[in-house]
Parts: C-alpha cells; structure tokens; sequence
C-alpha cells in the first residue's frame, strides 16, 4: 500500500482499536494520528496508548476497581491539528467514536473551529474495528486522489456500513456505565445472563439474551455470517477480545473457514470500550467500504 498523500492527514481516537503494528512500519494505518480517550482508574486519570493501558485497566476490571472513561479535550485536539498544520498538511479529516456513545466527536468539533486549516469531523456512529475502518476508508480515498470532502464522505459512508456485534459475558460495567439505560426495561433483573449488542443507530442496543458462554459465541458467528452473507467479500472482519484473546482466535478461525473475506483480524478491545463490557468481551467488527470514485 502506498503512502497516505502529505497534505490531507487523518487523525482518529484510540477507540478505533486497530490491531497490533497496524500503526508502524508498514502497517496497514500507518501515518494515521490515534488521539488516546483518557481512562480513569480509581479516581486516576491516564491519557496513555492502549497498550499501556491494558495491564492497569486488566486489573482494576479484575478487582471492579471504579473504572471511568472521559472524551479528550478540545485542547488535545487542538494540539494535534495545529501540529499537522505545522508540519505542512493543509487539512485532516478526523474520524470519531459515536458522538451517543461519547463526546469525542463534540471536543474535536470544537477544535476544528479554532485551527486555520479545513478539518472534516466524522462522527462513524460506531466504535471499535467498525470506526477504524472508517479512518482507514479516509486514507484509501485519499490515496486514491479523491480531496478532502470526497474522503470524508468516504469514512462516514464506511461508518455508516459498518457493523459490531459484542457478546458480554456480564452487564454490571455497562449498568454502572449507564451505557445500556435504553434497554433497561427489556434487560429486566437478569444480568446474570449473557447478552449479545449491537451498535445501531450509534448507540449499544440488546439482541438476545444466551444462557452459556458457548452459545454466546455461536449466536455471534451466526450473527456474523448472516450478516456476511449480504456483502461484497471484499469486506473485513475484526475480532476483539480483552484478556481472552485464544477465545477471540477461535471465533476468527471458525468465521475465516465459513465465510470469504478479505482479511481476519485479532485485537484487543480499545480501552475505552474495554472499560464499559469488561474482561472476557468479544466482539466482531465488519468493515463498511465506500469505493473510491
């Protein structure tokens, strides 16, 4: 692949969970800025990459020490752009988590308005895999010599259709989050069981309620699959998981042999979503492409 052209540059936030080394070398999101959502831990807040996150974030969901995330400032995203601005780039693109889920969207919106250069601020109305796509849809337009609003159109189109499906093994963080209030009424007093979400409409909505981890699983492949089924194979699939990544390896193998895609993944969940399902999550991004033209 080649380099992303030097004067539109892409910025994201870490909630898009690209995969190990996607961001180095030749990694397939390299030169893409990741704008890290900060994560407070018992009453401490860390502005870190993910990967310096997880062992103090594996903890304290381990321990159900008060896990708390919070959008960056308008200020750090400021900074950012107006560092792109100084190394030459003319405009950017920045592609974001759901603006129901979080703030995000709104702090680089502000910021956007304060810097002398064209920022497109996407809201992807998702998270995880399922946005980065979305940023990596921005860079492949880009590359492909569409300008700065045809990419934008791009990314939110890729956003738009995309899809996560998310098995949670418990409900309490995401009770405690206030993240699955709309659904209170159909979750009723089970939160024991295990529940598999979906993000539609930019927000996590409950599908189904499983007895087992086991068929928790296998109602996620088939979810997949179904889903799978109405697409170009030229699509892409992301696994998360957040401290059960052989889990997450057998969801990826048993979906590579039923289904043609163009690319299976493993990752780690992002921190920020990470800090709202909990530990043993797994979740299945699909890529929403928006060809170039």
């Amino acid at each position: 692949m080649s380099a992303i052209p030097p004067r539109i540059a892409v910025v994201t936030d870490s909630a898009a969970g690209f995969p190990p080394g996607w961001l180095e070398g030749p990694g397939s999101a390299r030169g893409i800025t990741v704008v890290p959502v900060p994560v407070s831990i018992g009453g401490e807040t860390l502005d870190q990459d993910d990967a310096a996150l997880f062992r103090p974030l594996s903890v304290a969901l381990a321990q159900g020490t008060d896990v708390r995330t919070s959008r960056p400032s308008p200020g750090r995203f400021e900074q950012v752009y107006r560092a792109l601005e100084t190394a030459g780039f003319d405009g950017i693109i920045s592609v974001h988590l759901s603006g129901l889920l979080s703030g995000t969207v709104d702090a680089a919106r502000l910021a956007a308005a304060a810097v002398d250069i064209p920022v497109e601020v996407i809201d992807t109305g998702t998270t995880g895999m399922a946005q980065g796509y979305a940023a990596l849809e921005a860079a492949a337009a880009l590359r492909a010599g569409l300008n700065l609003e045809r990419s934008a159109a791009a990314a939110a189109m890729a956003g738009r259709g995309s899809a996560l499906y998310v098995y949670v093994p418990s409900l309490d963080r995401l009770r405690r989050g206030g993240r699955i209030s709309a659904a209170a009424g159909w979750l009723g007093s089970v939160l024991s069981v295990k529940v598999l979400l979906r993000v539609q409409e930019g927000r996590l909505v409950p599908l189904e309620k499983v007895r087992t981890p086991r068929r928790a699983l296998e109602r996620v492949e088939e979810l997949v699959r179904a889903d799978l089924a109405t697409r170009d194979p030229a699509v892409e699939l992301t696994v998360h998981h957040y401290g059960n990544e052989d889990q997450a390896a057998g969801v990826a193998g048993r979906l590579g042999a039923a289904a043609p895609v163009a690319r299976i993944s493993v990752a780690p969940c992002p921190a920020v979503l990470a800090a709202h399902v909990g530990l043993g999550v797994v979740a299945v991004a699909i890529s929403g492409r928006a060809a170039p033209g």
